[in-house]
């Protein structure tokens, strides 16, 4: 069949391909290139069946449209125009790209020097020119049908103080569960399946945020190692599903698994890589952005052009200050949340969206202000991982409204002191509040921080009471990557161990980090996997081990903490004193509403706060009612977390409470009962313990 494009003189807002009912309109952007392509393939991606330069240009927006095409039909560019590296330019006809809109992906990547825009091996290296097609090696877009039955499906909103956030991986979540059907594990199915929903109701947690599922394809070096992208931080389509995600060929799986989510109350967030793509350095494949305009959508080196500014240590970044770049990007947002009915967003190396044409980051930023005006995007949940490579990249605290920010901060404080080390008390206590230093300033709530024990990068909690070390053999290089600085601690023995005694103490450990995570004021991040004592074998750097050191060994399914997880979760449910709206700091007329206090009852004094081997944290913590309950304490809670030895511990008198129960024992295993305190209490070394008023 021959097509060619309508006489329909008409230019759609919509960039990418859509199909309108009777024929499709494709849309792309460059303001650099002289020509584009549209190439028609057969539906298996092979044969390429048509090549019709795009008729209409304005305001840099090439487009046409094709009457008879619909949904299904295979797709991709080629752009024409200079190549002029030294001026930024890299076009070359002969590489098939994939259109930044593209909302499905069809084929594998297949890696060959065809993919290149230069010579691979040529004595001027990025400088020389390719003139073999790549389309047989490329993957190419596929047009959607946008239908979909969501049967009533809303979003959920469900309000940061009430928050749980369970990080995930789509198929390391799913490869190993028995229950799991074997033909829907890794798979947006499997996912969505009612062994893991089961699993997570049970748990009480209220949001799964999803480590990428936005196309990415496996890194050439890896593959040549016989390893893969397991993580998937190398996006090369910002609107379609990763392929090896779905059992069929139906992008409505991900519109399944997140409809099966909602229903199950539960939000899904998804981890999302606006930072740079999967196009590398200027020494990098030519497979979408680089040969559109390269110019355009990336950060070149100020001083010569031909190099990319790298402030996220991939080889380039993505030029979100240019504002068609920054239109993409929010139009990919908008997209997964009025399309695909997604609840917010986690963004990767986010320092880096904030950076302005100076390449300074800028909390005032086009990108900020973009998202806080956007009727679509300022109503969902948002998460910044607040820091990048570059120079003053790192901005804990340094994001504005309506973000959360990643909290290290929290993470290396809390394993610190369980680990033992001296003069943690002041930091420790920042990180049970809040981290109110970093984030109380500019009118934000005390659920800025998104406090974290463990994240996808590092150790499992697990490895954390483990291991001393990284054991990042696997990767592949010398295990020489990931961080050093994890601040674990093996217990007296690297790895696994059949000494009970060991075993005990790291179970007891877990529990301890479990629950000061739980207590603490913010927003609780678990890593998937945790709850069931999963371990990598030491390995913190598992983004390349699609494998069974990545994926989630369920045979931890039947260890206690399970239990105790989800038993610490109804209790962070259970108590608003908890999960304050606003940071607390002792001052006003009315009740009190936080307090410190020694283990001999007293207050906490700056003696006390300096002292390095004070081992035990003291916290008095209520919630006090406004409007008509206005001075009423409707909530409140001592909480002791000891990292030392055995010791004695005199019950303060709190706001008029005299006498004390005992709710919360970290020591047992077993649910605990709760137990009238006498004044003074023994409390075990390295517990936490939690008391409410005696009824």
């Amino acid at each position: 069949m021959t097509f060619s494009f309508s006489e329909l003189d008409f230019l759609k807002p919509e960039l990418g391909a859509e199909f309108t009912g009777d024929g499709v309109h494709f849309a792309v952007f460059s303001a650099h290139a002289e020509q584009v392509d549209l190439c028609l393939f057969s539906p298996d991606g092979k044969e390429e069946t048509a090549r019709m330069p795009l008729p209409k240009r304005e305001g840099d927006i090439w487009s046409g449209y094709v009457a008879g095409l619909g949904p299904g039909t295979v797709y991709g560019y080629r752009a024409h125009g200079p190549y002029e590296p030294s001026a930024g330019h890299r076009f070359n006809l002969n590489k098939l790209l994939l259109d930044p809109y593209a909302k499905q992906v069809i084929g594998e990547l297949a890696w060959d020097d065809a993919l290149y825009g230069y010579r691979i091996g040529a004595a001027e290296a990025d400088l020389s020119f390719d003139e073999r097609d790549s389309a047989p090696f490329m993957v190419k877009g596929v047009v959607q049908d946008p239908n979909f039955d969501w049967d009533g499906d809303q979003a959920i909103r469900r309000p940061w103080t009430d928050t749980i956030i369970y990080e995930a991986h789509v198929r390391g979540m799913t490869m190993l569960h028995p229950d799991v059907p074997d033909e829907l594990r890794g798979t947006f199915l499997g996912m969505c399946s009612d062994p893991i929903i089961d699993h997570l109701t049970k748990l009480g947690i209220t949001t799964v945020e999803v480590l990428p599922i936005q196309y990415f394809p496996d890194d050439r070096y890896l593959l040549e190692k016989g390893l893969r992208n397991y993580w998937g931080y190398q996006t090369l389509g910002f609107f379609a599903p990763q392929p090896r995600f779905m059992s069929g060929d139906r992008i409505t799986e991900f519109k399944t698994m997140v409809k099966r989510f909602h229903a199950a109350g539960i939000e899904v967030i998804m981890d999302v890589v606006y930072n740079h793509t999967a196009e590398g350095s200027e020494r990098g494949p030519t497979l979408s952005f680089r040969g559109l305009d390269n110019l355009s959508y990336y950060r070149l080196s100020p001083e010569d052009k031909r190099h990319s500014y790298d402030t996220t240590g991939t080889g380039n970044t993505l030029n979100v200050a240019h504002p068609m770049v920054l239109r993409m990007v929010l139009d990919s947002l908008r997209y997964w949340v009025g399309v695909m009915h997604v609840d917010g967003f986690r963004f990767d190396l986010a320092s880096t969206l904030g950076r302005t044409r100076h390449v300074e980051f800028d909390r005032d930023g086009g990108f900020f202000d973009a998202i806080r005006q956007d009727p679509v995007l300022a109503g969902v949940k948002l998460i910044a991982e607040p820091w990048d490579v570059g120079d003053g990249g790192y901005q804990v605290g340094g994001f504005p409204h309506p973000f959360r920010e990643w909290n290290d901060k929290y993470r290396d404080d809390v394993r610190r002191y369980w680990k033992g080390d001296e003069g943690m008390i002041a930091n420790v206590s920042q990180r049970l509040t809040g981290s109110a230093v970093q984030f109380n300033h500019s009118d934000r709530g005390a659920t800025a921080s998104i406090n974290l024990l463990s994240a996808h990068d590092g150790f499992t909690l697990a490895d954390t009471v483990s291991y001393d070390g990284k054991h990042n053999e696997a990767n592949g290089e010398d295990n020489q990557d990931g961080h050093s600085a994890n601040h674990s601690h093996n217990m007296g023995w690297e790895g696994p161990t059949d000494d009970d005694g060991i075993n005990a103490a790291r179970a007891r450990r877990r529990r301890n980090m479990m629950a000061t995570l739980l207590l603490s004021q913010g927003v609780p991040m678990i890593l998937g996997g945790d709850e069931i004592a999963n371990s990598q074998g030491g390995n913190n750097n598992a983004y390349c081990q699609d494998n069974e050191i990545g994926w989630t060994d369920w045979s931890g399914r039947d260890d206690p903490f399970q239990d105790f997880c989800g038993r610490m979760i109804a209790f962070r449910k259970e108590h608003g004193c908890l999960r304050p709206e606003r940071f607390l700091n002792g001052e006003g007329d009315g009740p009190t509403e936080i307090a410190w206090f020694r283990e001999d009852g007293a207050p906490m004094d700056e003696e006390a706060w300096g002292q390095a081997g004070r081992r035990v944290v003291v916290l008095y913590l209520a919630k006090v009612g406004t409007n008509g309950e206005a001075g009423k304490v409707l909530d409140q809670l001592l909480l002791v977390f000891n990292a030392g030895g055995d010791g004695e511990l005199r019950l303060p008198s709190v706001n008029g409470v005299e006498a004390w129960e005992r709710v919360l024992d970290t020591g047992a295993q077993a649910p605990f009962d709760p137990a009238a305190a006498e004044a003074t209490v023994k409390a075990p070394g390295e517990c936490v313990l939690a008391f409410q008023p005696a009824s």
